[in-house]
């Protein structure tokens, strides 16, 4: 008898549990949620934030709201964002800098990307452009290839500051297309695009959104995209394969992680909303020059370990350190 009033204890204590826990999952999120951008007000990230924030606030009925938090590149805002609780109420933006690039470029970083975080979804991604100065006197990939290996350190290179994006895409470039540019650091684009249109600076490589304006206005040259398909807000400027540079295909990506040990079934709901969302957000992402992308769940585990460990061994092999 003991033991029977002991097993139905048991039960109705699992099953009381089971009822909270159900009441948890239906509820969330029942307070307001933050996601931190781990960048300051402007660019890409916070963009990202920004629109998912607006778009779950009014699919949920409640807050999303924004907290950017910049340090050390996005290193500081990614650390806090894995110290924080796992339980769905702390969110961050990740793309390639802060999941990709940071294991490689800190000796000692404060975070694991891939084991301290889980990937929600990527929602955005975007390509690179290479630009020119208008009177550069090759005008084709090949013709710039062919003077870089004739004489390297010829042709000079601008970079948006160590680490950065455009920094390593251009050390992509130069590894796929076996040559040596000089390399001109800046701190940030605008005065590495000052440079570029006054013709101190041959090249450039920046984003579609940011490079494209100067190539259509006529300032600038457009020599090729990296991503595998022409840009359609520039169809003829020729992708990297077409001029002559194939194996490289470069798209940034951005997207919404959550702490790891966030419990699946809030993961599922972010899911859902997310995904419910991007139709809405289909042409606000078109014109900041990227894209709505919508990675199949299954696919995304894989993808971000992909990404990881191809741009880890690229900034091995070329050396760049931030510390």
């Amino acid at each position: 008898m003991i033991r029977c009033c002991r097993s139905l204890a048991w039960i109705a204590a699992a099953l009381a549990f089971s009822v909270v826990a159900a009441q948890a999952q239906t509820a969330y999120p029942d307070r307001p949620v933050k996601i931190i951008v781990p960048i300051g007000p402007g660019g890409s990230y916070d963009l990202v934030g920004r629109h998912l924030a607006d778009a779950l606030s009014k699919r949920a009925g409640q807050s999303f709201f924004v907290e950017n938090k910049p340090g050390a590149g996005t290193v500081v805002g990614t650390q806090a964002a894995a110290q924080s609780e796992p339980d769905g109420y702390t969110l961050l933006v990740g793309g390639l800098s802060n999941m990709a690039f940071n294991s490689a470029l800190y000796s000692k970083l404060g975070y694991d990307p891939l084991r301290d975080f889980v990937p929600v979804a990527l929602v955005y991604k975007f390509g690179y452009v290479m630009v020119g100065r208008k009177d550069l006197p090759q005008a084709k990939l090949q013709d710039i290839v062919a003077a870089a290996k004739a004489n390297p350190g010829s042709i000079s290179v601008a970079t948006a500051g160590v680490g950065t994006g455009q920094h390593l895409v251009a050390a992509a470039f130069m590894k796929a297309a076996g040559v040596k540019l000089l390399e001109v650091p800046y701190k940030g684009s605008p005065p590495a695009f000052t440079d570029l249109l006054a013709g101190r600076i041959d090249l450039f490589f920046d984003s579609v959104a940011a490079g494209l304006p100067y190539v259509q206005s006529g300032q600038a040259k457009g020599i090729a995209v990296l991503s595998s398909r022409r840009s359609p807000l520039a169809p003829d400027v020729p992708t990297l394969s077409e001029a002559g540079v194939p194996g490289l295909d470069v798209d940034s990506w951005l997207g919404i992680f959550a702490p790891a040990r966030t419990p699946p079934e809030v993961i599922a709901k972010l899911r859902r909303d997310i995904r419910a969302s991007l139709p809405d957000l289909k042409e606000r992402f078109e014109k900041s020059g990227g894209e709505a992308w919508d990675l199949p769940d299954d696919k995304l585990d894989a993808f971000v370990a992909s990404e990881h460990q191809s741009w880890t061994k690229l900034i091995q092999e070329a050396g760049i350190k931030l510390d």
